[in-house]
């Protein structure tokens, strides 16, 4: 699902207009946007946790030729799952039964 699916779903659930749902899921990608840029945890309950991870510098090499490279420090998105969504897209098995 991409963004404009999203907004189609929203709008045909809601009975709001597109371009109102548009400004929701716009708005609302924003708001978690604003909060990693300021190194906030974002937490969607049901869903998981949204955060920034900082990577150390590294060396690294140049796969093409082997080549060593030095490799920055940087920021990270990372998306933890959240025990509803996991338990939704891992369910447990049944449990066996035994057989007299």
């Amino acid at each position: 699902m991409n963004k404009s699916e999203l907004v189609q779903e929203v709008a045909r659930l809601s009975g709001l207009t597109h371009e109102v749902s548009d400004t929701v899921v716009t708005a609302a990608f924003e708001r978690i946007i604003e909060a990693l840029v300021k190194g906030e945890h974002v937490e969607l309950r049901g869903l998981g946790t949204f955060g920034v991870r900082q990577r150390h510098a590294r060396a690294g090499r140049n796969p093409k030729t082997g080549a060593p490279v030095s490799v920055p420090a940087r920021k990270v998105p990372f998306f933890k799952m959240g025990k509803e969504l996991r338990a939704i897209l891992n369910p447990r098995p049944a449990p066996a039964t035994a057989r007299p």
